[in-house]
């Protein structure tokens, strides 16, 4: 059985396979309009061909908004090439049958579905091909005398098997190199899941000892030198307690930032909320919150790193003044939207960036892609930047 990230990464691909052919679909039809103007046939049924086209028409206009707006599974594939194989064969039936110049087009049903990564569809939509191909010879040869049966017959069925036998073994390679890819995708996850998980311990370890040893010492030096300014009043014992004071306020804003334990005890939620009050207690910039309450989710470690990252390049360098926190839970999936109003930038100069030794946004693109989530950056110079993350929603 495979992994649900291998699923969704073959959904993926059956995805855009069935909309490029959904794409293509059009304009083949439109070539079929032009038989009666520009071909001159003796339709056997002209009403019933121009009915015919018209529906299979509006059919593939309507499965061409479906597929566009939402991802398929694995039956599209076979409704959609089933629709194809009898709206030709009747097409062809309709409009001279063995004579008519629709035939070549029973060639290219195999070819549209050899990029499915469907070799068993491929297979079965090419020996229907053939056979549709052969069964419209035979009607015809049986109603009307004046068309015969000619061995060229045989030969562009044998042609048509041969197809159908090339565009399984296109698709069985597809297939092949898919699986390659997903593969090492899996292990790319699993590595940056670990790393992950090892850079969370460390962030808790060092945490830890920050709090209990420097921290700790900070704050008794403090207390000795409060206790000496009360029997001693003098301007450097002050100096040196304020230096002591923000020293403390230091190291605890690094613990918290290390491994925030709001985090941990109170959720996601709550920890996004304190992040963002932390952000615009610093100044020069409003930020506004949406947060529903999503408890403690699986990803809430990867999610709160993805919006101190992203919070924090707002205010190096958006130039905002504005900026919007916002987190949903939409259909088994949490979603987080980190949108300013600053100055923009190229997304083009992100591969750049992170050639120059700059991997912090990337590798949380990285990071969310392997944790089975989709990171969406939109921006442009002057027009701010939108980002919109979004993982599963396991607990």
């Amino acid at each position: 059985m495979p992994a649900p990230f291998q699923r969704r990464v073959v959904r993926r691909y059956t995805t855009e396979a069935v909309r490029v052919t959904a794409v293509l679909r059009l304009p083949l039809i439109g070539l079929m309009a032009l038989l009666g103007p520009v071909i001159q046939v003796s339709h056997w049924q002209p009403d019933i061909f121009t009915g015919l086209l018209i529906v299979y028409a509006l059919v593939a206009v309507i499965w061409l908004a479906v597929v566009l707006m939402r991802e398929v599974g694995p039956w599209a594939g076979w409704a959609s090439t089933a629709v194809d194989v009898a709206a030709v064969l009747a097409l062809c039936i309709a409009s001279g049958g063995a004579t008519s110049v629709l035939l070549p087009v029973f060639f290219l049903l195999p070819i549209s579905v050899a990029f499915q990564y469907r070799p068993r569809l491929t297979a079965i939509v090419g020996l229907c091909t053939a056979v549709g191909y052969q069964a419209v010879w035979i009607v015809y040869s049986k109603r009307d005398d004046a068309v015969g049966f000619p061995d060229e017959v045989y030969l562009y069925v044998g042609f048509l098997l041969w197809l159908a036998a090339a565009t399984t073994a296109l698709s069985y390679v597809l297939v092949r190199r898919s699986a390659t890819v997903i593969s090492l995708l899996d292990v790319r996850k699993q590595l940056v899941a670990e790393s992950m998980d090892a850079e969370q311990r460390e962030r808790r370890q060092l945490a830890e000892n920050v709090h209990d040893g420097p921290l700790q010492n900070v704050l008794a030096a403090r207390l000795d030198v409060e206790e000496a300014l009360e029997r001693h009043p003098d301007d450097r014992l002050t100096a040196a307690e304020s230096a002591l004071r923000e020293a403390a306020g230091q190291l605890r804003s690094t613990v918290t930032t290390l491994h925030p334990q709001v985090l941990a005890q109170l959720g996601l939620t709550a920890a996004l909320r304190e992040l963002a009050d932390a952000h615009a207690r610093r100044g020069g910039l409003e930020v506004r919150t949406a947060l529903d309450d999503v408890g403690h989710p699986a990803a809430k470690e990867l999610l709160y790193r993805v919006a101190s990252e992203l919070l924090a390049n707002v205010g190096r360098h958006a130039q905002a003044t504005t900026v919007e926190l916002r987190l949903t839970r939409e259909r088994g999936r949490l979603v987080m939207t980190v949108e300013d109003d600053g100055a923009g930038f190229d997304p083009a100069v992100v591969p750049k960036r992170v050639a120059q030794g700059h991997i912090g946004l990337a590798s949380h693109i990285v990071r969310v892609e392997s944790f089975g989530g989709s990171f969406d950056l939109t921006s442009a110079p002057g027009r701010g930047t939108r980002v919109v993350v979004t993982v599963p929603d396991a607990s």
